[in-house]
């Protein structure tokens, strides 16, 4: 019997950018020869860590099939994803591979209501599945992640906080009940008292639904307490991955080394351990 797909497999994955104008030359390697696999087994926790222009976010946009691999290929259940063409393949891989953005008030549009957009994707997503009622399929989203139907109806992204608004985020994207969400930056542009909340959520979509998460930040901190297993990613490459534990605790890589001192003290990685927000 051969073994199962892994969920996500990137291998050699490489992405270059021209630079100037439409004639130059140079080129600027975003991401270069990053190999990586979530094995599907058990869902987990995939922290891809580094600075501004190391390349994450690329890379989180090749997963989600909006960026192209200049070389190299990146495969969920097996099948490229590049290579999917036609509305209803598109449909289905999307179904079960979302996203979570940085911003959650550019995630909405602030002239329309909230409901519009959870309402939107609920009757998307809802071909071939048992008829279940639209705002049934919302309440039940907005309740796994703190919120209910009655909080949000009627409302603009403008009159509910930061933190509502990323968790009405993370429920539009659970209502296709998805195998893997993409969190890019996902707790950068909300207050630091409410961080560890939206990052306890994460941890228990893993946990209680089976979600796999591949989480994009420059935060050690929060990186360190939820992640199962931590990629340091340095000028478009990953230079040490690991057990997030082990990596943190002891890198190994000299810029691993320096990044964690420049940006992830002692007190954190210990508020870290106990669930508080980090200092700042």
């Amino acid at each position: 019997m051969s073994a199962a797909p892994a969920l996500l497999e990137a291998e050699h994955l490489s992405r270059s950018f021209r630079m100037g104008g439409v004639l130059s030359r140079n080129r600027i390697e975003a991401v270069a020869d990053v190999s990586f696999t979530l094995a599907g087994e058990r869902p987990e926790i995939l922290s891809i860590i580094g600075e501004s222009g190391s390349g994450k976010t690329t890379l989180a946009r090749m997963i989600l099939g909006l960026v192209a691999p200049s070389s190299g290929a990146i495969r969920f259940l097996g099948e490229d994803v590049g290579a999917r063409r036609g509305r209803a393949s598109r449909l289905a891989f999307m179904a079960k591979v979302q996203p979570i953005f940085q911003n959650p008030f550019e995630s909405f549009n602030p002239m329309r209501r909230v409901e519009r957009y959870l309402r939107s994707t609920a009757r998307r997503f809802s071909a071939g599945e048992a008829e279940q009622p639209v705002d049934t399929r919302m309440d039940e989203a907005l309740r796994k992640v703190g919120l209910s139907l009655d909080e949000v109806r009627g409302r603009f992204p403008h009159e509910l906080s930061g933190g509502q608004l990323q968790r009405a985020a993370v429920a539009r994207a659970l209502i296709p009940a998805p195998r893997l969400i993409v969190a890019d930056e996902p707790v950068s542009m909300v207050d630091a008292s409410l961080r560890m909340s939206i990052v306890n959520l994460f941890r228990a979509l893993t946990d209680e639904l089976g979600v796999s998460i591949v989480y994009i930040t420059h935060d050690l901190a929060t990186a360190y307490y939820i992640s199962d297993r931590i990629a340091i990613m340095h000028r478009g490459r990953f230079v040490e991955t690991g057990p997030a534990r082990a990596v943190l605790d002891s890198p190994r890589d000299p810029y691993s080394i320096r990044l964690k001192q420049a940006v992830l003290s002692p007190e954190d990685a210990a508020r870290a351990r106990l669930g508080a927000a980090p200092a700042g």
